[in-house]
């Protein structure tokens, strides 16, 4: 009896995965399908925040996938479309946001970072190259007659 119940319970809660919605969307030519495609993959959902539209299950993301798949039956071009999801969601939407004075540091920002690493351990590796130099260079002349002997010592 516990076995039944425990396989009417499971296949209840399985039954709400079975029936989850799957988008199915006639497009005129495989260039809309294409373009339908390069668009969900481009927006990012604004509710998972990592993850495109295409691949999110959330309502929202449906319903932008609804209403890319409607601009692009008006004939609206991609551009017209992003702007207008960016318009409505902000620069947070594309993964790819364009490049302007509120987005510079983001283009920029790990490059320079990047650079400004590599300059730093350039500087360190420069100045202890020197201070090696310099100590390497400078004998007492102790260390002097200490060596010169250790070298006759080795050489008999």
């Amino acid at each position: 009896m516990k076995r039944w119940l425990a396989a009417a319970v499971l296949s209840l809660g399985l039954a709400g995965v079975a029936q989850a919605a799957i988008d199915s969307y006639e497009f005129r030519d495989d260039a809309e399908r294409a373009r339908y495609a390069e668009l969900t993959r481009e927006l990012r959902c604004p509710k998972c925040q990592n993850q495109d539209i295409a691949d999110s299950n959330a309502p929202i993301a449906a319903d932008l996938r609804k209403e890319i798949y409607r601009m692009l039956g008006e004939g609206q071009s991609n551009q017209q479309i992003i702007d207008f999801m960016v318009d409505r969601y902000g620069n947070f939407v594309r993964y790819k946001p364009a490049l302007n004075s509120g987005t510079w540091l983001l283009w920029f920002g790990p490059a320079a970072l990047l650079l400004g690493g590599v300059l730093v351990i350039g500087i360190i590796v420069t100045r202890r190259r020197g201070q090696r130099a310099e100590d390497a260079d400078v004998l007492s002349d102790e260390e002097r007659q200490r060596l010169a002997h250790l070298l006759d010592k080795n050489h008999e």
